[in-house]
């Protein structure tokens, strides 16, 4: 197989294991643009990727090439290939592309976000001032392969510091994923608040005499977990707060005790502000995580802020707190889920004239995905239909995207112009 181009896109779908991290380094080290896919894409999410980022090579594990074909994909598939010696390093600049991500849709269809070579030693400081692991740690952050936060903080951040990743690519259990922070002995824990909400409820926190740092972001707190947790442990969970374009931005400090709601500082010589009630990035050029572009757009103006589309507020000493979104994007679990993408899955379902898609608070989740559905004509709401639509969704889209909530209704809200009043379907 011909060796991909400079430049060239390198889409990979692996889980949290060795290969996923060594072929991240090859191109990272070559200069080819990686994009690293989560296993929970389905073919309909594979093929908009593969369509807007036209890879030259896909490395896959076996277990993914059925939904690889059902995608289109019919270019050359690599795994656990190696070639005969190392090519040397490519000459690289902060502004080379070395990673696309993609964005959870909103109003329209995610987004792949490019991020220069300066994203991975830009990582540096959140590493010191936020993830906090030190030379000789182990580290383990149980982000999925796909990420934002997985391609920062399983490997990428830790090895910064000096430390080791740990890769476990294992389904969430959370008596397993007890056992294994005591055996392994990790010093640094990484997760989604809800991986700690399901550990508070139903495992049986206890001290692990390795652990020093717990870190969460995605979502706020319950004051309720961060005190189990600490409780049992004797380690705070500090929180932070990032977006796909951005890398992170904020973060409690270590050595502090977290406020429970709030996001912690912003990172230092991030300039951000609250500007009304929307955190905004005031000076791109202060992040050095932040992107380059997004795919196939030019290249955007980093003297221009950057609004996050968060609402914030503040306290006297700088603390920040999340509000909601200005947009209709749902948080879940983590799961960044714009409603556009749930919608057109559902009203693909033959039994659906119209959907809406909001928020809808939940204790261990945060929120979960509750869908609105006016039904076509000849078709009854039942329990049966509502199951039925659920599965629809998972094989049409990654399933923690399914409407967990189904509600039926005979019309949507609508403003005079014909948008969906997704604010009266909240309330």
């Amino acid at each position: 197989m011909q060796r991909p181009g400079r430049r060239d896109v390198v889409l990979t779908l692996v889980g949290n294991r060795p290969e996923w991290v060594l072929a991240m380094l090859a191109c990272f080290r070559q200069g080819y643009v990686v994009l690293p896919c989560n296993e929970q894409l389905r073919a309909k999410d594979l093929r908009a990727r593969l369509q807007a980022a036209a890879p030259a090579v896909v490395v896959a594990d076996p277990r993914n090439h059925d939904v690889l074909e059902a995608a289109g994909w019919d270019g050359p598939l690599l795994w656990r290939e190696r070639a005969d010696g190392a090519p040397p390093a490519a000459d690289l600049a902060p502004e080379d592309p070395c990673l696309i991500t993609f964005t959870s849709g909103t109003s329209g269809e995610p987004k792949g976000v490019v991020h220069g070579q300066r994203y991975l030693t830009g990582q540096r400081l959140q590493a010191g001032h936020w993830l906090a692991a030190r030379a000789g740690d182990l580290v383990w952050c149980t982000a999925a392969s796909g990420w934002s936060k997985s391609a920062r903080n399983v490997f990428i951040a830790p090895w910064l510091c000096g430390a080791a990743a740990l890769l476990h690519d294992a389904r969430f259990g959370p008596h397993e994923r007890l056992e294994l922070l005591e055996r392994e002995a990790v010093d640094v824990l990484c997760m989604a608040p809800t991986e700690y909400r399901v550990m508070a409820k139903r495992a049986e926190l206890r001290r692990l005499p390795a652990l020093r740092e717990l870190v969460a972001a995605g979502e706020a707190l319950n004051p309720e977990v961060l005190r189990a947790w600490h409780g049992a442990t004797g380690v705070w969970v500090r929180d932070g707060y990032g977006q796909t374009e951005t890398g992170q931005l904020t973060g409690h400090p270590p050595g502090t005790a977290p406020r429970p709601g709030s996001m912690g500082r912003p990172l230092p010589g991030v300039e951000l502000e609250v500007r009304d009630g929307e955190l905004v990035l005031a000076d791109p050029r202060t992040d050095p995580t932040f992107f380059l572009r997004y795919l196939g757009e030019p290249d955007h103006d980093r003297a221009v802020a950057w609004q996050t589309g968060d609402r914030v507020r503040a306290d006297d000493d700088g603390f920040l707190y999340f509000e909601g979104r200005t947009d209709d994007v749902i948080i879940s679990a983590g799961y960044r889920i714009g409603p556009f993408e749930v919608e057109s899955a559902l009203v693909a379902h033959p039994a659906v004239a119209e959907a809406a898609v909001v928020a809808a608070p939940d204790d261990e989740r945060g929120s979960v995905v509750r869908a609105v559905v006016v039904l076509r004509d000849g078709h009854r709401p039942t329990d049966a239909l509502a199951r039925e639509l659920q599965e629809h969704v998972k094989a049409e889209t990654a399933p923690y995207k399914y409407p967990r909530v189904v509600d039926f209704a005979r019309e949507l809200p609508k403003t005079a112009s014909g948008k969906i009043r997704r604010a009266a379907l909240r309330r």
